[in-house]
């Protein structure tokens, strides 16, 4: 065997370093049940005795980290489908009908939707403590948040117009 197909192959079985990375990710979406639980338990034991406010910005804590469990998601599968190896579940009755065909475009395309939206979320929450007594955002703070959202939207806009001119370019 020449030194070139040993290093070739290699080459592509390094792809698997990646899978316990994967593994990770998993235990970080546990992580993020683990959090919610206590969230949710939190608001549910003192939802009589808290302010409407209050119990807003707490649902809007959980619907945080359901998108970014949502996230992770799509990360785990489309990237572990992409760069390691194919997931067989295709007889599955549970199976995702994006699982499969989200290809590297596409997944940085959700990714910088989910993060807008998380962004988003972030940002109404800011908004929501900023009038509420006590907590008190300078304008400069409230100013670095709407930019860094603005920028991850402009970024999401630009990620989609290089894919499509990408797409519109005959490869060879």
């Amino acid at each position: 065997m020449k030194t070139e197909e040993i290093l070739e192959k290699i080459v592509f079985k390094s792809r698997w370093i990646l899978a316990p990375m994967y593994l990770g990710l998993v235990g970080g979406l546990v992580c993020l049940l683990i959090k919610f639980g206590q969230e949710f338990l939190h608001i549910m034991m003192t939802v009589v005795d808290t302010p409407e406010r209050e119990i807003v910005l707490s649902i809007l804590a959980l619907v945080d980290m359901t998108l970014v469990a949502n996230l992770l998601i799509m990360v785990i599968f489309s990237g572990y489908e992409n760069f390691v190896s194919k997931i067989d579940v295709d007889n599955h009755e549970d199976k995702p009908h994006w699982m499969g065909k989200v290809d590297y475009s596409g997944l940085k395309l959700k990714l910088i939707g989910s993060i807008v939206a998380i962004s988003a979320i972030d940002l109404l929450k800011a908004f929501m403590h900023a009038s509420t007594p006590g907590q008190i955002l300078t304008n400069t703070q409230m100013a670095w948040m709407v930019g860094i959202h603005a920028t991850f939207i402009i970024s999401g806009v630009l990620f989609a117009i290089m894919d499509k001119i990408a797409e519109d370019t005959p490869h060879h």
